[in-house]
């Protein structure tokens, strides 16, 4: 885990990572990719491999990046899937759908993991998830694959004031909006 300042010699904070997050709802084989936290906030709980994306990367390069050193897997980004803002914590998170990449493997990468490990859509441990914006993403993620019909799902987390992480009902969705995507990948020009 890198820190997100370091010092400049009259000891002003340098900005070295922005506060998004970025990573990926990993699919492989009908079967989605999480880690357990490996560390705090929210040790044990379930979320999807992520991070905070770094100076001189893109989004997806951030996301791509955060699944390797969390979930030990090489993916390849599909689309752009989620991004919900949270204002009460100054963060936004941008997660993106990927497919696990050959050699299609994984494996925990401590200390950020403790365990990965796909799991098929029916059981996604629901009450087990670490963040408000990984359970709204996998929930859309399902019912987005189960009508074949993606979209890129765009909103505003409010939590409530002294809310944890994941606590139910102490968080709103506000602004939402769902853009339908019509291709599963855009290639642009170099």
């Amino acid at each position: 885990m890198r820190s997100g300042c370091a010092t400049n010699a009259p000891g002003l904070p340098i900005v070295t990572r922005a506060p998004l997050q970025v990573g990926c709802i990993v699919e492989h084989e009908d079967q989605v990719l999480l880690c357990r936290r490996g560390i705090q906030p929210q040790l044990g709980k379930w979320t999807v491999p992520a991070g905070y994306m770094e100076l001189q990367e893109s989004t997806a390069e951030g996301a791509a990046r955060e699944t390797l050193e969390e979930a030990g897997a090489a993916v390849e980004i599909v689309a752009p899937y989620v991004h919900f803002d949270i204002p009460g914590i100054g963060q936004a998170y941008l997660l993106f759908r990927a497919r696990l990449a050959p050699p299609f493997t994984f494996a925990a990468q401590a200390p950020e993991s403790l365990e990965t490990r796909l799991f098929p859509l029916e059981d996604i441990p629901w009450n087990e998830l670490a963040f408000s914006a990984v359970s709204l993403a996998l929930r859309y993620y399902v019912e987005d694959r189960r009508s074949q019909s993606w979209r890129m799902h765009h909103g505003v987390i409010r939590k409530q004031a002294g809310a944890g992480p994941n606590d139910p009902g102490s968080f709103k969705l506000t602004d939402y909006m769902g853009l339908p995507l019509g291709a599963e990948r855009i290639q642009t020009q170099a």
